[in-house]
């Protein structure tokens, strides 16, 4: 099965550690955070990688290639020329992802208990056009969900803006987790082009489609892209 580690990401939150480096290459307890992701999304089958690239991407070439791509068949998708976003680098990889089955996208700089192999089951149950991993967590934006999780709208708590993509009479309010299941069925359905991010495109579908929210009530969940996670992670991954 297929999978894209976005490993793109500029960094800038972990300055000066990704100064001369990308962010994919930070180290957590001895292990950098791509082996980290690859391991993770290997472990539940996912066997074709695909990363992308951008913010000294040579180095995540060269790291591959010294590891023999840790056994893995590993294709790099190059954003070199233009960091395209999150719905901008799954539309670029297109042809790297296309297949029967769902394939997985999963942030780099998340460190997580999931289970994946229950997430993909739950995907098909569901049949889900796309499935996207929310926690119950403080944050500034929010994604809405009926009582049957599928999305219905997004808002910032901050702002107070909302936007909706189905009226419901019920909605819960979760977290994105940077992790997702997406059926290759939605790539003929994605009308954005070029560089642009990938939730106001599942709010789009998600009128017409079955766009889902799994609830991960796993213990462990971190955004390693902030330097007081990540050093909390490298406390708890030493011991």
């Amino acid at each position: 099965m297929k999978a894209m580690i976005f490993a793109a990401g500029l960094g800038t939150r972990l300055r000066p550690l990704t100064d001369n480096k990308p962010k994919a290459l930070v180290e957590v307890a001895g292990k950098t955070l791509l082996q980290r992701a690859i391991e993770k999304v290997s472990d539940a089958g996912f066997d074709e990688i695909v990363v992308n690239i951008h913010h000294f991407g040579g180095q995540i070439i060269d790291f591959l290639k010294k590891n023999d791509n840790f056994g893995l068949d590993i294709r790099i998708s190059d954003e070199r020329g233009e960091l395209l976003d999150t719905g901008g680098g799954i539309l670029k990889a297109r042809r790297l992802l296309e297949g029967l089955e769902p394939f997985l996208v999963y942030n780099v700089d998340v460190l997580c208990s999931l289970d994946l192999k229950k997430l993909l089951e739950w995907h098909r149950k569901h049949k889900a056009l796309a499935t996207l991993v929310v926690r119950k967590r403080e944050t500034a934006r929010y994604l809405l969900f009926d009582k049957e999780m599928q999305l219905s709208g997004w808002t910032n708590s901050k702002t107070g803006e909302i936007k909706m993509a189905r009226q419901t009479p019920e909605v819960g309010k979760f977290a994105f987790s940077g992790i997702h299941i997406i059926e290759p069925s939605i790539f003929p359905l994605i009308t954005e082009t070029g560089k642009f991010p990938i939730i106001p495109m599942y709010l789009r579908l998600a009128a017409q489609n079955a766009v889902y929210g799994f609830e991960d009530t796993s213990g462990l969940w971190m955004d390693l892209g902030k330097p007081g996670q990540l050093k909390v992670a490298e406390e708890m991954l030493s011991d």
